[in-house]
């Protein structure tokens, strides 16, 4: 991976000199982390070396030498991409807090950058990465929907957005299964009302997901055993037209056949599934491994 970006002035065999003399500098008294003693240097030799360390995946080394651009040319423009490339490598060190803070020192000194965009698109996979299994609390999983969103209104024709927009889709399934989740556990536990009311905002609000089909079918179960027979057939005839080749389907149908109630809809083959069926991310409905892939994590602008 190289994300050698903006080098300029120094080239070759006196840019690979003042570097290791740069890294022999820094490692001087180191305890836990390096620091760099202050030592005034041209802000290219600085920002290239960070750059260097970035392409070798020396997170927080980048990390100090974009800090050093700050505090020795805090007015110059180098400075504030080097805001830009701090947070970034604090992205890739999974420190998401910090890199969050630094997008946003960015977007409050450079609100009209052009690279805006990109410190938006980092806040949004920073609280991406953060997703954990729909047992667990979902506060990242809301804070990615509301950041990746704001990607795509902010930005609706960049590259970023087209990404978000496919994580979009993944949070908004992660959303419906924690949602899942929480309606199963109601029904285990006789509480059918408060099911419902789960499954019906998978229904309403997570439609296009791929829970959408179990959804219905458990609100065929729930009213059938609060003997709303027409709830039931309802959400049955719903389920059976969108998905008629769904195993969720299927158990409908015949849910409702040992009760005398005879769909319209015989259920099809499997070859016969939708669209999210086949969606990459949807894998037996399990939508709690969303995976950390930071190769697919678009880098930085080229330049500002």
């Amino acid at each position: 991976m190289k994300v050698s970006l903006l080098h300029n002035a120094l080239r070759g065999p006196a840019l690979a000199t003042v570097i290791a003399a740069l890294a022999l500098t820094a490692c001087a008294g180191r305890t836990e982390r390096p620091r760099l003693a202050y030592e005034e240097r041209p802000v290219e030799l600085l920002y290239n070396t960070g750059a260097n360390r970035l392409d070798r995946g020396l997170w927080n080394q980048a990390i100090d030498y974009f800090a050093e651009v700050e505090r020795q040319h805090p007015y110059s423009v180098w400075a504030r991409r080097s805001i830009l490339m701090t947070a970034y490598a604090q992205y890739q060190a999974n420190d998401y807090a910090e890199a969050i803070a630094s997008a946003d020192r960015f977007l409050t000194q450079a609100p009209g950058n052009p690279a805006a965009v990109y410190a938006y698109y980092l806040k949004a996979i920073c609280y991406f990465e953060q997703i954990v299994d729909v047992g667990r609390d979902q506060a990242a999983t809301g804070q990615a929907l509301n950041a990746l969103q704001e990607v795509v209104q902010r930005y609706p024709n960049s590259e970023y957005a087209k990404d978000a927009l496919l994580k979009i889709d993944m949070v908004r399934d992660q959303l419906a299964g924690k949602e899942m989740t929480v309606g199963r556990y109601y029904l285990r536990n006789g509480d059918i009302l408060a099911g419902i009311g789960r499954f019906k905002t998978v229904v309403d609000r997570y439609d296009t997901t791929s829970h959408t089909p179990e959804a219905l079918y458990r609100l065929v179960e729930a009213y059938l055993s609060l003997g709303l027979t027409e709830e039931a057939k309802r959400n049955g005839a719903v389920l059976g037209f969108n998905y008629p080749g769904s195993i969720w389907y299927r158990d409908a149908y015949s849910l409702l056949n040992s009760r005398g109630l005879r769909p319209t809809t015989a259920p099809q083959s499997e070859e016969g599934r939708g669209f999210f069926s086949r969606l990459p991310f949807v894998g037996g409905g399990r939508s709690d491994e969303l995976e950390r892939n930071k190769g697919a994590t678009l880098q930085p602008p080229a330049s500002e």
